[in-house]
Order: structure tokens, then sequence, then C-alpha cells
């Protein structure tokens, strides 16, 4: 919710903290696909830029010194503590019950999943322009600008890499810091690094020596890259929304449902997976592409129905 410098939001219930544990769900869900971005989800759900500022909150200098003078309490008291544990509860849920869901529909119903994302992240794309206040040549710059890195990015072929904990820290640190940005996964974040099915695989069979490693690394990456964003938030808004939007808009080319395999790769267990992929037109009218159109309007209804949702949240929660 919008308030002026001198207002103070009113406290959150505890229906406002489900609230927020369910857009903490609906961020979890996305980030476990390789395409779609928790960082839009939060985006679409109002939250973005509170989730900004308050990790940027983990590392102000009046926590830190409060840290380090032992007043533990206060520290405690000082920081966003119930905001980021609500959504953070909702990511790890949706993690922990959907990446093996996930997992397996991906491997079946490739097109039908992607249909369901490619119609959520273009009705994203829609409701987020909404929150640029006024457009000028350098917005519409910033947003082709973004479009265009964000296409090259997702072309970008995969990689066979290490899993040495020293890569794994790393990975989750730049993993993490295209988590929190609309229209960059995370996730193909880690496909290009050669980590997405190490680490899906370590959520599925609670290797936790991995995934501790891979959220440490998370966890530094993501309050030194808040800082950066919410700090290009406050002084150029309208330009950064404008880029997110256009990273939204050049990831549509990954996560198009309907793909050609070019080349493949034998991975570290022998198993042959895709490596480079085309887009290509949908099959002839069967089906199966009935079935992919009713998911892309789900996906498109859904995110209507959470900007509804959100907006109608917006008097009695702190959203942005």
């Amino acid at each position: 919710m919008n308030t002026s410098p001198n207002q103070t939001p009113p406290p959150r219930t505890l229906k406002d903290y489900l609230g927020l544990t369910a857009r903490g769900f609906a961020m979890g869900a996305a980030d476990v696909v390789p395409g779609v971005s928790g960082g839009t989800m939060a985006f679409i759900l109002g939250i973005y830029e509170e989730l900004l500022d308050s990790i940027r909150d983990l590392a102000s200098p009046h926590a830190i010194k409060l840290l380090f003078g032992f007043k533990l309490k206060e520290a405690f008291i000082s920081l966003p503590w119930r905001f980021l544990l609500a959504v953070g509860i909702g990511i790890l849920l949706a993690i922990f019950s959907l990446a093996q869901f996930l997992e397996w529909t991906l491997e079946n119903y490739p097109a039908l999943l992607w249909s369901f994302f490619f119609g959520l992240v273009v009705a994203s794309i829609i409701t987020v322009n909404k929150r640029i206040s006024h457009w000028n040549f350098g917005v519409i710059v910033g947003l082709v600008a973004g479009a265009i890195a964000a296409y090259i990015l997702v072309g970008l072929v995969p990689v066979e890499t290490p899993n040495a904990p020293w890569f794994l820290f790393l990975s989750g640190a730049i993993a993490i810091c295209a988590m929190i940005l609309p229209g960059i996964s995370g996730s193909f974040i880690l496909v290009l690094l050669g980590k997405y099915e190490y680490i899906l695989s370590a959520v599925n069979t609670r290797d936790f020596l991995t995934l501790f490693l891979v959220a440490a690394g998370a966890g530094i990456g993501l309050v030194t890259f808040a800082q950066v964003l919410s700090w290009l938030f406050k002084r150029y808004h309208d330009l950064t929304v404008a880029i997110l939007i256009g990273f939204m808009v050049g990831s549509l080319r990954k996560i198009w449902p309907w793909k050609e395999t070019i080349s493949f790769y034998t991975d570290r267990h022998g198993e042959v997976l895709p490596l480079e992929q085309i887009n290509i037109s949908p099959p002839a009218f069967d089906s199966t592409l009935i079935f992919a159109l009713i998911l892309a309007i789900i996906g498109f209804a859904i995110v209507f129905g959470l900007d509804y949702w959100a907006s109608s949240q917006q008097p009695t929660d702190k959203t942005v």
C-alpha cells in the first residue's frame, strides 16, 4: 500500500500474513520452472519493491551496528522479519511440494506446461505496464534494451560445470540475482550453469549439504543485489520498471511451448538431454493444441485475477 512519508501503514493481521505466504508460494512455484521468474510473480502480486527493501534492510548500517553491539533483540526487532518469514515459508512450501511434479510434467508434457506459463508471462507484461507513471523516449529505450538482453541470454547454450562446493555456492549467488528480476529465471540461469537438474535432484532427494551450499550463496547474492535494485527503484523507477518489463518480453523466447531440439548432450549420469532448441510453429490443430491454448488462457486469467486480488488487498496490506 502506498503511504505518505508521514503516514504509518496499519499493522498486518494474520490474514495479511497468510496472504503473503500465498504470494510466496506463487513465487516459489514460478522459480522451480526454468523460464519463469519468481520476481515476475512478486511484481504481479504487488510486493516486489517491499521485498527488495526488506532484503536490503537485512544489511542496513543500523542493523549491523546493533549486531556488533550484541544488541540482538533490538537488531531482530528492527528487521522486517515477519514479512520475509511469511514470504519465505510460501516459497519453500512451493519448492518442496511442487518440484517433483513440475520435474515430471516438464519431462512428459512440456508443451502444456510451457503454454500455461506463456499465458502467465504475457498477462504479466500487460499488468506490469501500469506501474510506469510516465512513458518517454528513455523509458522506451530501456524496455527495448531489456528485451534484447533477455532474448540473447535465454538463447545461450548450457555448459557442463563441476559439482564442487565453491561452484555450488557461486551458482546460488548468480541464480538468486536473476531470480528476483522479473523475466529472468533463476532456474534458467542454473540450466545455463549446468546445475538445474543437479539441484532439483538435491531437492527431491533431500541432499541438504548441496542445498545449504546453494542457499548460502543465494543469501549473499540476494542481500548484495537487492541493495542495487532498491536504489535503482528509488532513483529511476519508471526506467527500471521498463527494463524489467523488457526482460519479461525477451524471456518469451525461452518459454515458447513448441520447440525442436537440434543437438543433444550426455550428462554425467549417461542420460541424453537437449542442448540446443529452436522455436517452431504449433502442430496441426489437435487435442494437444486445444489443451495448450486452454492452459495459456488459464495462465493469462490467473495473472489478472491475482492482480485484481492484490489491488483489493492494498488498503490493509503494505504492498507497493
